[in-house]
């Protein structure tokens, strides 16, 4: 390699350090964030991203975890960004850090990519090249992309994208022919760009649009470069030595951007009437078959029918009047360009009252319309005529980059769900960028020295002022709250954020400004059913509620939770014939709700049906992680259980195993008393030890000491050598204060029974009240590590509850060192150290502990609690939860 290769190789690797560290450097203030807005329901209660759930769900479900021939449906068909949050799941948990680490990181590479491209395939210029991704980089329309997890759908698209673009071209230059352009690679590089391309459209359906790009970067450049080899072959110079190197799996060599040569283009041929010879390349014919093969694939697994969305999603597709939807449409690409050339104002929702309608010829923005059109067009035009010269195949690349994936968001073949959507601009801007850089190295060609020095000066300002922006704008992705305020404050006029503010109130138990802004979202947009529906549920006058209630299902009379709520309403009126209607109605259109199978079995029960249980086995088949629904089919088992035990000693009086069950049941629902009587009452049938144990046992828990003894007494002279007895008997002795009585029965039992586990609990609890463990344990010298583990993790339990906590955490040391796998050890060191402040140190034990139990809640609960703390700064105002 020569000293000027070898420098240019420095340059390049500096150039993709530089890009890379200033896209970590605009994003850093991201990280701490919170999972939020949409977040939550594609990632936190999606079942198809949880560690548990099988893969192929997320090649039969949508983007949310819903089926795709679900009705309610948004038919987003992304398989691969859910398996890529499912993998960042299984490697560190639901911690957002993992997953905005994630995000920037793919924004780093999409980056240093699009230099790559820029540099090969479009200037032939490294430094514009490192200006366009200079640009890209710190592009404040970007943060919903990369600060917002969901996001990561346009980022990793991106990502395939570029690669698909550049494998394709890869594949095409083996067409090239002449003493210029020998072939250079197999045709493996086109199943690669097929193959990359598939998977971006598996990201996001976006990716599909990287074959649109290469077909027509294929007819009006790369072939347009074969047939100008084969018409200027006779008078070009010999070729320079470095056209031959060809190194690297997607390497193109700098003779992708040949030589200017005056080369007549198709769209010149055409307009002088000279035939044009060349062989129609057979690559762009490839991938539109492949377009047509996934077309009908993306159309086959929606069931053939498209998502359903309200008009508050998109009220221009809901005009009946074919003018208004036109030029509404037109506007909104004026727009979405405006947010790429002056990011001024963003927000994480456009949609009711952000944009108005544009429903006159005489509004005043079709103005701005004409002007952008015409200016499209006069560069697609010149493009056109001139597609062989380099700056205008840098303007063909630009447009294509910031037309094509725009496209399936434009609603020209499809109705979409919102009216603008930052986060779908990212593929488009790096046309944007590739077209302003281009129009900065004009200018700096026709200006003098001074104007170009401003023109550099200018292109700087604006970087830095981009940097300063999204900085500016991750701090209002980090938190729910922080989102949504922002939200209000910069669209007042949007009632989808007025709306989404007030959800977050209401959550707070903030009512008062949730009601505010739950009416602010009316009056603004006066047909939003669950604006109506949440204000019903924060409405104290019962009459004023249903009012509510009936206007939100006037505007839906399908919105589950209007039913459920209007339901509930009618029965604390005993009005039971329209509640059951009511709540039969909120099922049917909500079978994920499982509040509403609740309350209808609530309801069937108070009027003694059957259907009851059938109604709650159907809400535990549809709402499987719904605890309440399996809590409240759990009493109702206990009050059917219990109809059945008195039918049994009904038939039977002397059915004295009825009668034992009755009183469990009724210890298990805190009757006590009632289940004394039915142990007594069954105690006369027979002294049997199945009876006189659960007898003890309630005489315990519930302080009656002497009882207990005696009650325990009598079983143990039935079973003399029942383990189980004579420990629950000294368990007795040590709580009525007969420390050295049960430690002789424990002794005799551990004598008995070898590697009796509770035994060595029970002595350690009366030895730590002593104080004397360590002397004891050694006395006891049990041979399994494990128990002796135990040992100490019960006396750090003992040191804990008398907030003695520096020796609570000596004796869980001592304990996770004697026995690696304990993991309430683990997460109970990790407590004391949240407790005093040392966050770092509590994350290590805590996430020690997650190793070895990753479903614990209570784990996550306090990692969570950890990520607060940390973000604010804070000492530790919240007690982690402990074993």
């Amino acid at each position: 390699m020569t000293l000027g290769a070898e420098g240019s190789a420095v340059r390049h690797c500096l150039c993709h350090g530089l890009c890379v560290a200033l896209c970590a450097a605009a994003y850093w203030n991201g990280l701490p964030g919170d999972l939020v807005h949409d977040d939550v329901w594609a990632i936190v209660n999606n079942p198809d991203v949880r560690t548990h759930s099988p893969t192929t769900g997320a090649f039969s479900n949508d983007f949310w975890g819903k089926k795709l021939t679900d009705s309610s449906s948004h038919k987003s068909y992304r398989p691969l960004c859910i398996l890529s949050f499912k993998l960042n799941v299984l490697l560190g948990g639901m911690t957002p850090l993992h997953f905005h680490v994630v995000n920037v990181l793919l924004h780093c590479a999409v980056t240093s990519l699009l230099l790559y491209t820029c540099d090969k395939a479009v200037f032939g210029d490294c430094h514009l090249a490192f200006l366009t991704a200079l640009l890209f980089s710190v592009h404040p329309v970007h943060t919903e992309a990369v600060t917002g997890i969901v996001g990561r759908a346009d980022v990793l698209a991106c990502l395939f994208f570029l690669l698909a673009f550049l494998s394709y071209i890869r594949s095409v230059d083996s067409r090239r022919s002449g003493e210029y352009f020998a072939p250079t690679t197999s045709p493996i590089f086109l199943l690669f760009s097929l193959l990359l391309g598939t998977c971006a459209m598996l990201v996001k359906e976006t990716g599909v649009t990287v074959f649109g790009v290469c077909v027509i970067y294929d007819l009006l450049i790369l072939s347009l470069i074969v047939t100008g080899a084969a018409l200027s072959t006779a008078s070009l110079p010999p070729p320079p030595s470095h056209c031959s190197a060809n190194t690297g799996l997607l390497h193109i060599h700098h003779t992708s951007v040949p030589p200017l040569v005056t080369v007549p283009s198709a769209a010149t041929l055409l307009i002088s009437g000279t035939p044009y010879n060349g062989a129609f390349p057979t690559d762009p014919l490839l991938l539109f078959l492949k377009v047509v093969a996934i077309l009908f694939f993306r159309v086959w697994i929606m069931g053939g029918s498209m998502p359903n969305f309200s008009e508050q999603d998109n009220p221009a597709s809901f005009s009946p009047h074919l003018l208004t939807r036109f030029l509404t449409y037109s506007y909104l690409l004026v727009f979405n360009a405006w947010l790429l050339l002056a990011p001024i104002t963003l927000c994480y929702d456009w949609q009711v009252g952000s944009i108005p309608l544009v429903e006159s010829l005489w509004d005043a923005r079709n103005v701005a319309t004409a002007a952008f059109v015409l200016g499209i067009l006069l560069l697609t035009f010149t493009c056109l005529l001139s597609a062989q010269r380099l700056e205008h195949r840098e303007i063909l690349v630009g447009l294509l980059f910031l037309a094509l994936p725009f496209v399936p968001a434009s609603n020209l073949f499809f109705r979409v769900g919102f009216v603008v959507a930052e986060r779908v601009l990212y593929m488009p801007s790096m046309g944007y960028c590739i077209l302003v850089v281009h129009g900065v190295k004009r200018l700096r060609a026709v200006l003098s020295k001074w104007g170009a020095s401003i023109v550099m000066l200018s292109t700087l300002l604006l970087l830095g002022l981009f940097f300063w922006k999204t900085v500016r704008q991750n701090e209002v992705w980090l938190s729910r709250e922080s989102l949504f305020r922002a939200g209000v404050q910069t669209l007042p006029l949007n009632a989808k954020v007025h709306y989404n503010y007030a959800n977050f109130l209401k959550d707070q138990g903030r009512q008062s400004e949730a009601i505010y802004h739950y009416k602010t979202a009316l009056k603004l947009y006066p047909r939003h059913p669950s604006a109506l529906n949440n204000l019903g549920t924060l409405t104290r006058n019962v009459s004023e509620a249903e009012i509510h209630y009936r206007q939100a299902l006037k505007l839906n009379p399908q919105h589950n939770r209007a039913l459920f709520n209007l339901g509930n309403l009618y029965k604390s009126q005993r009005r039971w014939a329209e509640a059951e209607h009511l709540l039969r109605d909120s099922i049917s259109y909500g079978p994920q709700f499982g509040d509403a199978f609740s309350s209808l079995a609530a309801l069937l029960i108070e009027q003694v049906t059957l259907e009851a249980d059938v109604i709650y086995l159907r809400g535990i088949e549809n709402c499987l992680e719904n605890s309440d629904l399996h809590n409240n089919y759990g009493v109702f088992l206990v009050v059917k259980a219990t109809r059945h035990y008195l039918r049994a000693i009904g038939l039977n009086p002397k059915h004295h195993v009825a009668m034992v069950n009755l009183g469990r049941l009724l210890r298990s629902s805190d009757k006590n008393e009632e289940a004394e009587s039915w142990y007594k009452r069954a105690l006369q049938m027979t002294r049997d030890v199945d009876i006189l144990s659960p007898l003890g046992a309630l005489y315990y828990n519930t302080g009656r000491y002497e009882q207990a003894l005696r009650v325990y007494s009598e079983a143990i002279g039935i079973q003399p050598s029942n383990t189980d007895l004579q420990l629950a008997m000294a368990q007795v002795l040590c709580a009525a204060g007969r420390v050295k009585d049960a430690e002789r029965l424990i002794t005799h039992i551990a004598t008995e029974k070898i590697n009796c586990l509770e035994c060595y609990r029970l002595l350690s609890a009366i030895y730590n009240k002593q104080g004397n463990l360590e002397e004891k344990a050694l006395e006891m010298k049990p041979k399994d590590a494990k128990i002796l583990a135990e040992l100490h993790f019960s006396q750090g339990n003992n040191f804990r509850e008398l907030n003695r906590l520096d020796m609570a955490f000596e004796s869980y040391k001592r304990a996770v060192e004697l026995n690696p796998q304990l993991s309430q050890g683990w997460m109970n060191m990790g407590g004391i150290k949240h407790i005093k402040g040392d966050y770092p140190a509590a994350r290590g034990y805590y996430e020690k502990a997650l190793q070895l139990v990753p479903g614990s809640k209570i784990l996550q609960e306090n990692l969570s609690k950890l990520d607060r703390l940390e973000k604010r700064g804070e000492r530790s105002p919240q007690r982690p939860s402990a074993t």
